[in-house]
């Protein structure tokens, strides 16, 4: 039962969240705005925002195969988009889907820490690269964005390539910091024993353009719906955009990231004139885009595992 409450009071805050942001927006505005779309560059984000998973799940794949855990190309999109379904339906952001795909992969045999580490490692490899595009995103915003934060153009462009130099550096180090600490065995082993691997830097750099490929195809998705409603921007701005919109829908505050997602989009757009508004309708329409996914996911919940 309290499990239950906490679901429902993070829906019902994500959906409070959802109506201060209409509201201050203005909901006839808004709707307005998505009444407006134009169909081919809807379809084509939503193009875009599949393909990004895709990707997404065959990086996932690749990665379980590497660490003992493999898995079937079709059964990794299935379960993948499953685990969309599950998240657009469920409170709690991403983390009941990447639940259930530890779960499946478990189910079918597999190693449990190697099921465990594979979902965990691929969120990690997503959310790094989010991260360093959204970085190179606001170096090359740095104009627009550096008076927001009271600072010369200059050092915020240096800050933000230093800053995403390194945090591009870090998961090469992580081969060094397993060797340090406790001893061996626990639950580190299976990552240490990968990390000990000969071929841990083809597959760190496999997982990097992996995610690189998933982050560019889902700034191309988010901008698809941004340019359906009329709202164009440079390709760093959108490259900038994709970090606080989607971090902040990942948040397990909320029920597929509504609320959330709109108010990072009006904050994240704002200094490039976007109104809220059309801000609100660019968050709304990305929604929609997981919806439309969550829903091939729940269908695939009848698919045949093999045939």
């Amino acid at each position: 039962m309290k499990r239950a409450y906490k679901a429902l009071l993070r829906a019902l805050l994500g959906l409070a969240l959802l109506g201060a942001v209409l509201a201050l927006a203005d909901p006839a505005r808004v709707a307005a705005q998505l009444g407006r779309a134009q169909p081919g560059w809807l379809l084509a984000g939503l193009a875009a925002a599949i393909a990004s998973n895709v990707v997404s799940a065959l990086r996932w794949r690749a990665l379980a195969h590497w660490l003992g855990a493999p898995v079937g190309a079709r059964d990794a999109c299935r379960w993948y988009f499953q685990a969309m379904g599950l998240n657009v339906l469920l409170p709690g952001a991403v983390v009941g889907g990447d639940l259930y795909r530890a779960m499946v992969l478990r189910r079918a045999g597999r190693d449990t820490a190697a099921s465990s580490w594979s979902v965990v490692l691929d969120r990690a490899s997503g959310l790094w690269m989010l991260c360093a595009i959204g970085g190179l995103g606001a170096a090359a915003c740095a104009d627009r964005l550096a008076p927001w934060l009271r600072l010369p153009a200059g050092a915020f462009l240096a800050l933000m390539l230093a800053g995403t130099a390194l945090w591009l550096a870090l998961p090469w180090g992580l081969p060094v910091l397993l060797r340090r600490g406790r001893p061996p065995g626990g639950w580190l082993a299976p990552l240490r024993a990968a990390a000990a691997r000969p071929d841990f830097g083809r597959q760190l750099a496999w997982q990097a353009a992996a995610s690189a490929a998933v982050q560019l195809l889902s700034a191309a998705a988010l901008a698809g719906g941004g340019l359906a409603l009329g709202v164009a921007m440079p390709v760093g701005a959108w490259a900038w955009a994709i970090a606080p919109v989607f971090l902040m829908a990942a948040l397990p505050v909320s029920v597929g990231g509504w609320g959330t997602r709109e108010a990072a989009a009006v904050a994240a757009l704002a200094p490039f004139g976007v109104a809220a508004p059309a801000a609100v309708g660019v968050g709304v329409v990305y929604g929609i885009y997981g919806l439309v996914q969550g829903a091939l996911g729940a269908l695939a919940f009848g698919l045949p595992r093999k045939g």
